[in-house]
């Protein structure tokens, strides 16, 4: 009877449905284990199938008292997976979704123009020669609204000098993360939700970990300058890129909210960080212009 089960079994594998049934379900275990790699869900999923073969095994052999234990634990691991899981299942949700309509809406492609992110690049560069501490989050497809109500609600238009302004540790704003929707800075002094990944190294600070929070929680990207190494960060999925230059962060940048590159887009890039380099030296000029007519004073 069990062979006659497996063989009309493998004959339906012959069918095209059933070709497209295999493909299915091993595209959703395939994106689920992506999902989990590296996270804290890996090791409790591990735990959750060892209980399951463990079952599987006291069934099998006959371990009555082994099985009465773990007869109840199928009945939870439902509602085991909803509570342990959560922040995982959310994350694969919005990343599905984000899949699904990213034919059909690309507003977050292109939304800002190249000169905001100059903006945006120049200010990093700027602070991380202070060693001063910055978080920006730049709001993609998923919305932000209630991290934008948690903080301080500003909706000003974004430049170098407001950017530099609100991280000034001396102001009320420097205490959070800088919130971007399309041009303008929708909100400052916003808290975000911090990883909870125990594979991050124990050299990132709250600032890093709160960027990394929010890229996992949503589609968004973070840009992070340390208080303490003064190091650039750029953040995406979860994942950190540090240590990176003006160059390096702008095309980071670019490349997680600009569409394809054009064929001068090259070009565009060279021209940009000659751009930047240009008045990143002359701000340079002006503050050491500053310091001597300062000393030229005391003396």
């Amino acid at each position: 009877m069990l062979q006659q089960s497996y063989t009309h079994y493998f004959q339906r594998l012959r069918e095209p449905r059933s070709v497209v049934d295999f493909v299915l379900v091993f595209l959703l275990v395939y994106t689920l284990l992506k999902v989990i790699r590296g996270t804290r869900a890996a090791p409790m999923a591990a735990g959750i199938a060892a209980i399951a073969v463990l079952y599987l095994f006291a069934a099998t052999y006959d371990l009555a008292t082994l099985e009465f234990i773990l007869r109840p634990a199928p009945l939870y691991i439902g509602f085991a997976i909803i509570v342990l899981f959560q922040n995982e299942i959310r994350q694969a949700l919005i990343t599905f979704g984000n899949r699904v309509r990213m034919p059909f809406l690309l507003r977050h492609r292109g939304q800002f123009g190249e000169g905001v992110y100059d903006e945006i690049v120049l200010a990093a560069t700027t602070l991380a020669s202070t060693k001063t501490g910055a978080l920006i989050v730049i709001e993609r497809a998923v919305g932000l609204r209630n991290v934008i109500d948690g903080g301080v609600q500003m909706d000003a238009e974004l430049s170098y000098d407001l950017l530099v302004t609100i991280f000034n540790p001396t102001t009320p704003l420097h205490d959070g993360a800088v919130v971007i929707r399309a041009h303008r800075v929708a909100a400052a002094a916003c808290f975000l939700p911090l990883t909870l990944n125990p594979l991050l190294s124990k050299d990132l600070g709250t600032r890093h970990r709160a960027a990394i929070g929010i890229t996992e929680d949503t589609d968004a990207v973070a840009v992070v300058v340390s208080e303490e190494t003064g190091l650039i960060s750029f953040v995406m999925g979860g994942q950190i890129r540090r240590g990176l230059d003006a160059t390096k962060l702008r095309a980071a940048i670019l490349d997680a909210l600009e569409p394809a590159a054009r064929p001068d887009a090259a070009e565009d890039k060279q021209a940009s960080a000659e751009t930047e380099n240009v008045k990143a030296e002359a701000r340079g000029q002006r503050l050491d212009v500053s310091k001597n007519t300062s000393a030229f004073t005391d003396l």
